[in-house]
């Protein structure tokens, strides 16, 4: 998907997709301050379509602050966006009450810390009946622990009595947040929305979930969006990756396609931060920089003021997204064929065309001592 129009499908992603975005944006109001005038906002997500197609994986990459999370809560209605659409098989979804229980079950989301999501005075069973009662899924007694054991033994934790008699402080890491992948699967959803779902899990651990994750889509043709800032993880587990800088979709499409050929220069900061010995040859590239205020996002491009290819039109217009390969596009100014000289004229560092466009000013120099005071 695109900023500016649809990810690309991957390879399982024949039909229609399960979960559509179109144009959704998200501005946080901030109260004013004195850098911050009246009326300000937090451009938080910006003009971004994504599908959802059943039986894969869509990776959401990109660094702290780029937007991704709350994307994530967007997608689950947790928050309401400032404009865009959701579509679910295709179709508008009616603000009713019934309606939105009924997008609950079929939308879950994992979040990221599994010890903060659960209740730590209630053991394993409580978080997984839970669920099952309030959809109305499961009877009382006998069947309600066979539902509970069902959800325990696809999520791998046996034996699942002992489990279910379990306290969130007496699992591991790992443990917890396969208790939440369980709690989210109790009401059968068709789509699941993981949220940097193993970031807070020790390396050692975290294969066993992302293999849960895969088995989930190839076992129950579940539509998965697994956001990460560890683009090496998501080369392997998702089919498509969309890569968001400052709130916007910069680059998106087949995952071997972006990580093995990536077109946008943030792709290429990513992987190059990323070792992978399965890949033939890092990028080698080095930004400046820091993430922009996305108070006042910069003008054109907002990776311009980091990017070693900057030209004088990326301070000024924000780039399309243009094809690059099969199902494979990039929101750059690079891949654009008819740029005159003016406009692919390079941009330095301290160029007056970048200046107040996301990167921090270098503090003054502190005054001299005056003759004769200790400093």
């Amino acid at each position: 998907m695109s900023a500016r129009g649809p990810v690309a499908a991957g390879p399982a992603t024949a039909s229609a997709p399960l979960l559509e975005a179109r144009g959704l944006t998200k501005h946080f109001p901030v109260r004013k301050t004195r850098l911050a005038p009246r009326g300000a906002v937090v451009h938080a997500v910006d003009d971004v379509s994504l599908a959802l197609p059943a039986g894969s994986v869509t990776a959401i990459v990109g660094e702290s602050g780029s937007g991704k999370s709350t994307l994530a809560k967007l997608l689950a209605r947790l928050i309401r966006p400032t404009s865009g659409q959701l579509l679910l098989d295709g179709g508008d979804i009616p603000p009713t009450s019934r309606v939105r229980r009924s997008y609950a079950r079929q939308v879950q989301l994992v979040l990221q810390d599994p010890f903060s999501s659960l209740n730590p005075v209630h053991d394993v069973r409580y978080h997984l009946a839970r669920p099952l009662k309030v959809h109305r899924l499961a009877g009382q007694g006998g069947d309600l622990d066979q539902s509970v054991a069902d959800l325990l033994e696809r999520v791998a934790l046996l034996p699942a009595a002992q489990f279910a008699a379990k306290y969130p402080h007496e699992l591991s890491g790992g443990q917890r947040q396969r208790v939440a992948i369980a709690r989210a699967l109790a009401v059968a959803p068709r789509i699941l929305l993981a949220d940097e779902p193993v970031s807070m899990l020790d390396v050692s651990i975290r294969l066993g979930v992302l293999n849960l994750l895969a088995d989930l889509r190839e076992r129950d043709g579940l539509a998965i969006a697994y956001v990460t800032h560890d683009i090496a993880s998501a080369r392997y587990l998702a089919d498509v990756i969309a890569v968001m800088y400052a709130g916007q979709i910069v680059e998106s499409g087949p995952a071997g396609s972006v990580t093995d050929q990536p077109a946008h220069p943030y792709t290429q900061l990513l992987l190059s931060a990323a070792p992978d010995p399965d890949r033939a040859q890092a990028p080698a590239l080095r930004g400046r920089g820091a993430p922009p205020n996305l108070v006042t996002p910069p003008a054109g491009c907002r990776f311009h003021p980091r990017c070693p290819h900057a030209m004088r039109i990326c301070a000024d217009t924000p780039p399309a997204m243009t094809q690059v390969a099969a199902g494979h596009a990039s929101a750059c100014w690079l891949h654009a064929p008819d740029l005159d000289r003016l406009q692919r004229s390079p941009l330095a560092p301290g160029d007056p065309h970048i200046s107040g466009a996301g990167e921090r000013a270098a503090p003054p120099p502190p005054p001299a001592p005056e003759p004769g005071k200790e400093t």
